[in-house]
């Protein structure tokens, strides 16, 4: 084993000794020889063959993923707009229609407030005539009674007098 660039150590217990130092320390022991090139000599291998075979399209594949991500995120902001927009057009039209309905519907309630007015008007106005009728009717009746009762008065006190008297008066 070697470390520290060391190739050998004629020590095999100075050996054992650092190498048991260097695990307890958590250090590792690297080998500096041939097998080491011929590592990074697959490693360089595999890149080349593995780069356009494996991870080129991974890159696209996540590219074209983010793209659509990008372009759907993009369609929905001006989904949002659109709506955005169409729901303000709605409101403006039903803003309108709302005072429409209630200029409509305060033409038509003063229209029937009039006419109530009118009907009342003219309610008044008959039952004031019906009454004038009524209190002439009332008047004639009330002369007319007076004077049928001026008429039997006399001869009811006539009545009376001779019963209380006990015979019959004259008048």
């Amino acid at each position: 084993m070697s470390l520290l660039g060391l190739s050998t150590l004629t020590d095999t217990a100075s050996a054992s000794t650092i190498s048991n130092l260097a695990f307890a320390e958590g250090g590792v022991t690297v080998d500096l020889d041939a097998s080491l090139f011929v590592q990074l000599l697959i490693f360089g291998a595999l890149l080349l063959v593995l780069k356009p075979a494996l991870f080129d399209p991974m890159m696209k594949l996540f590219e074209e993923r983010e793209k659509r991500i990008e372009g759907a995120r993009h369609e929905a902001s001006k989904e949002d707009e659109r709506s955005a927009k169409a729901l303000a057009k709605y409101e403006t039209v039903l803003g309108k229609a709302r005072e429409a309905g209630a200029a409509e519907r305060d033409q038509l309630r003063a229209a029937g407030t009039k006419q109530e007015a009118e009907i009342m008007a003219r309610v008044r106005d008959e039952t004031a005539a019906t009454l004038e009728q009524g209190r002439a009717t009332l008047a004639q009746e009330a002369t007319a009674a007076r004077a049928q009762l001026r008429g039997d008065a006399r001869a009811l006190g006539r009545d009376i007098a001779s019963r209380v008297l006990g015979r019959e008066v004259l008048s």
